[in-house]
């Protein structure tokens, strides 16, 4: 190795603890002039979102699948806390719940026969056979599905009128909800994985706008657009108004000459910050062991020549499929984690722009292939996103200052709510024209 490789393979390896100083300084300084509440708020997300990332870095910086329906995953992953968690709705099993379920067990059933039907009959007969099947299917689960539904939705539809949960601790709800995802994932990879890669973006992003949709108007499992509140906090983790009513927590926090109540919300949010980076860092961990494995050698041999890799004897969409179902289970915890910190599931709230685009943004961002860009890219793109919202205003009241009132120039003020979409459309070109393959580019 020459000397001036020796100084670039040097340089490589000091980017990346030179980048994580600088995010942390960032972060300090949001610290100091906003206040450590705010900072930890933007952080706690932040590493929610690097994990995200990380799920989609694996299915496209380890085997090059566009996978356009994160949000989707997210969205089941943040269903598992209601249905594990909050408590069972008094009466409503007996009162359609259990209907609802031997709906859904027709269901199945009916989808089983279809498909054998359409294995084992001739040509002929199948098409006809299986259509006869499902439409006799369908209308026999309405039969007993609708009735189950009215009679759950009913029960104090103004605070429950769903089944609700099991009453569990929440951290269970979390493998859960990669378990959520990586079944859809698996029921995804096997109609979608063979398609071409754009063809791919297409599917995905309509099945996820498919999963969010039944989530916003099936009431009986999560309320709906009507949203599951209070969802509880990880068994370790007190709620700031028992803090406050501690006399040994409000002595310590005056002792550093805080605020109970502010001392009581920074509390909190650090132990919130100290789990979330607990399982950043497994995730991490795990990544780095797959990514310099023979496994992770063989998706990346696999991403860039799937003709040279199949000829070598590798199933590349077995192997599709498995990577899929691996990042879409992390994105699925994420969403648990993240509905866990809200505290309530609000299916209204997931959309294409924040649960799709900006995590490609910052897998781009951060150097697609590379786990510690994922990370790198989830925490900053998230810091970026939401003081985008906040600099706006200020920037053109800067930039307007010098003109005329006028119709322009309210137009102009009353558009700046939407600059943090601007902003990550020009932190995206940026990127691309001046580090097309991130900041911490894939080795």
């Amino acid at each position: 190795m020459s000397s001036r490789q020796a100084d670039a393979a040097a340089g490589g390896k000091l980017r990346t603890p030179i980048l994580f100083l600088a995010l942390l300084a960032l972060f300090a300084i949001e610290a100091a002039t906003s206040g450590w509440n705010a900072a930890l708020v933007i952080l706690n997300m932040g590493v929610i979102s690097a994990i995200m990332a990380l799920g989609l870095n694996l299915q496209w910086g380890y085997a090059g699948l566009f996978n356009a329906g994160t949000m989707g995953f997210i969205a089941l992953g943040g269903v598992a806390p209601v249905l594990i968690s909050m408590p069972a709705t008094q009466g409503a099993m007996s009162a359609g719940g259990w209907r609802i379920l031997l709906a859904l067990a027709i269901a199945i059933a009916v989808l089983a026969i279809a498909v054998q039907l359409w294995k084992r009959l001739r040509k002929g007969l199948r098409g006809l056979a299986t259509c006869l099947v499902l439409v006799i299917g369908f209308f026999l689960f309405r039969g007993v599905f609708d009735p189950g539904v009215s009679a759950v939705e009913a029960i104090n539809p103004s605070a429950q009128g769903y089944l609700g949960g099991l009453g569990l601790p929440v951290l269970l709800a979390w493998p859960v909800g990669a378990l959520f995802a990586a079944l859809a994932a698996w029921a995804i990879g096997k109609a979608a994985l063979g398609l071409r890669s754009d063809y791919l973006a297409i599917a995905t992003l309509g099945i996820a706008e498919i999963i969010v949709a039944v989530l916003k108007n099936e009431n009986w499992l999560d309320r709906g657009v009507m949203n599951v509140n209070g969802i509880p906090r990880p068994f370790f983790i007190p709620r700031e108004i028992d803090l406050q009513a501690s006399g040994e927590f409000v002595a310590h926090a005056a002792q550093f000459g805080m605020d109970p109540v502010l001392a009581s919300t920074v509390f909190v949010k650090l132990l919130y910050l100290v789990l979330f980076s607990v399982v950043l860092v497994v995730f991490v961990i795990a990544a780095q062991l797959a990514l310099h494995s023979p496994w992770g050698r063989m998706m990346r041999a696999i991403r860039e020549n799937e003709v040279a890799a199949a000829a070598m004897g590798k199933n590349v969409t077995k192997r599709h499929l498995q990577i899929f179902i691996i990042g879409s289970a992390i994105c699925g915890f994420a969403g648990a984690m993240m509905v866990t910190l809200d505290g309530q599931l609000t299916p209204a709230t997931y959309n294409p722009l924040r649960f799709t685009f900006l995590i490609m943004v910052m897998v781009i961002l951060g150097g697609s292939g590379n786990n510690w860009g994922a990370v790198l890219g989830g925490i900053l793109v998230w810091f970026l996103w939401i003081k985008a919202e906040a600099w706006g205003p200020d920037l053109l009241q800067l930039l307007t200052a010098g003109m005329a009132p006028g119709a322009l120039k309210d137009h102009l003020l009353e558009s700046a709510a939407q600059m943090r979409y601007l902003a990550m459309g020009l932190v995206l070109l940026l990127v691309l024209r001046f580090a097309p393959r991130g900041l911490l580019p894939e080795r």
